[in-house]
């Protein structure tokens, strides 16, 4: 009973062992895409194969069949440019920002404008109360006028020789000192008067009519944003990229979606030591005055990368060695390990032993093998033949 079980058993693992055999056969066979894998598993060693005879078995599978040549389908090699995209948040701020001081102290007497109101240079803010100086103004000009009456008087008297020089001299300083007088006191009632140093946008007033101010305080801040400098950084890495004048693009976090074109300004000339990233300024149209002082924007810059070879994304294979395509060259398939830099949707850049116009296999790669024949797709071939694949800018 025993020995009967015995050999049932092994009738069965015989049968298994070459149902084994015979799919590994056959997936040898059929699937070159394996042989890679069964090698760097070591099952050839194991079964005492030949990787190079393996290698042929397909080609050998083929021409029993009668197959000939591997037909493919084929896409020629284009060249596209690397993205290089820097992305940064930075602050907004007005192109022009003054806080609006008082050079003298006083009480505020009229307010020339309302908070928010767009204001032009020159026009009048504040005004103090000039009582006193409105005073002194007349009491200067009162003593210029006398003085300049002594002085035509003398200068009367000296043309009969009845003036000495000195009384001339005496009357001259007495009339250059009631001029700056004048001057004194004209400066002294402008001061009295706050004018908008630029035109620009007034902030929230935090005065009233009534309300004494000291020299120095500030009173409001006028602000010109019709443009707006965005203040952000980047990594040092990029600094030989960056020029003054290159675009970016700009999108306010708070209104979602809108992007707005701009250019670098400025650059600064120190690179932080604890972030290594350096100071860069942006320069944005306020159209629509949209954007605020202080507001925060997401900075995009795209810097001119370097070129690869642009290959359909169908061409790229994958094995445990990594990624590869086949590329047919002399009618013969070649298998080009490639290393990926870029996916688009339209395409793959890639690295490796490619150029401009080879042609990789799209479809019909589960046949190939290094070194087979291979027969391109006729309209497919014409078709890359008469118009090569253009250079992508990414």
């Amino acid at each position: 009973m025993f020995i009967a079980w015995l050999k049932s058993g092994l009738r069965q693992l015989i049968v298994a062992a070459v149902v084994i055999a015979g799919t590994l056969a056959l997936w040898i066979m059929y699937v070159p895409a394996a042989q890679p894998w069964l090698e760097q598993a070591g099952i050839y060693d194991m079964l005492g194969i030949d990787p190079a005879q393996a290698a042929e078995a397909p080609a050998q599978a083929s021409a029993r069949r009668g197959g000939g040549a591997s037909r493919v389908i084929a896409a020629e090699v284009g060249t596209g440019t690397l993205n290089d995209r820097i992305t940064a948040i930075g602050d907004g701020r007005a192109v022009r920002s003054v806080s609006v001081k008082a050079e003298a102290s006083g009480r505020i007497v009229e307010i020339g404008f309302a908070p928010g109101e767009h204001v032009e240079e020159g026009s009048t803010l504040f005004r103090l109360d000039d009582r006193a100086e409105v005073i002194a103004l007349d009491r200067a000009r009162l003593m210029l006028s006398d003085a300049q009456s002594s002085a035509e008087r003398l200068e009367r008297l000296r043309s009969s020789g009845a003036a000495s020089v000195v009384a001339m001299h005496e009357a001259e300083l007495e009339l250059r000192t009631a001029e700056l007088a004048v001057r004194q006191a004209e400066f002294d009632l402008e001061r009295r008067t706050v004018v908008a140093p630029i035109s620009g946008w007034m902030g929230i007033l935090e005065y009233e009519v009534g309300d004494r101010t000291a020299a120095q305080d500030n009173l409001a801040v006028i602000a010109d944003r019709s443009e707006i400098l965005i203040d952000f950084r980047v990594p040092e890495r990029v600094l030989p990229k960056l020029s003054p004048g290159m675009p970016l693009t700009a999108e306010p976090l708070a209104l979602g979606g809108v992007k707005i074109n701009g250019e670098v300004s400025a650059i600064d000339n120190v690179i932080d030591r604890n972030s290594r990233t350096i100071r860069v300024l942006g320069r944005l149209a306020n159209e629509g005055d949209r954007l605020r002082d202080g507001m925060a924007l997401s900075v995009s810059l795209a810097f001119p990368g370097e070129q690869f070879p642009s290959v359909d994304p169908l061409a790229v294979q994958w094995s445990s060695d990594g990624a590869f395509v086949w590329v047919v060259r002399d009618g013969k398939a070649q298998r080009v390990a490639v290393q990926i830099r870029q996916r688009n949707a339209a395409d793959v850049l890639v690295s490796g032993d490619l150029k401009p116009g080879d042609r990789v296999v799209i479809e019909g790669v589960q046949t190939l093998r290094p070194g087979a024949d291979v027969a391109v797709e006729g309209d497919a071939a014409a078709m890359g033949a008469a118009t090569p694949a253009p250079t992508q800018k990414l």
